[in-house]
């Protein structure tokens, strides 16, 4: 009898996580299991959640968890929330960037009374005062 011995493998050198990867890696694969939905859902209300399943075109309770959804309407909830997180973050963005329209009249009346110019500050009032920015 003859036995050829199996071949061994070598097992790889692991290799340091470079610029951070690994730890991307992982976060895709929870994200694969639908861990991150799993923890947005259970700490959303359930007015909420309603709120997030009609946006997402999914008729089920709004009490179930998430892990009871089949995978076609917990890819929907996912996108209805991404949809709405972006909606939110792009109001807040747009509150964030907007200024007064008479804030650069308020700011010439500053100057303008920095300067000890009481005409020129009560013009920049008056312009305010009548709505014209």
């Amino acid at each position: 009898m003859n036995v050829t011995p199996l071949p061994v493998r070598q097992t790889p050198r692991v290799q340091q996580d470079r610029a951070g990867f690994g730890a991307l890696r992982a976060e895709l694969h929870q994200r694969a299991s639908d861990q991150d939905l799993v923890v947005v859902w259970s700490d959303l209300p359930f007015a909420e959640r309603r709120l997030v399943l009609k946006s997402a075109g999914v008729a089920v309770d709004a009490t179930l968890a998430i892990s009871q959804l089949d995978k076609t309407e917990r890819t929907a909830v996912r996108a209805a929330i991404h949809r709405m997180s972006e909606y939110a973050s792009g109001l807040k963005d747009q509150l964030r960037n907007r200024k007064h329209p008479s804030a650069e009249l308020a700011s010439h009346a500053r100057q303008a009374i920095a300067e000890g110019n009481t005409k020129a500050a009560l013009h920049w009032l008056s312009l305010i005062e009548k709505g014209v920015a």
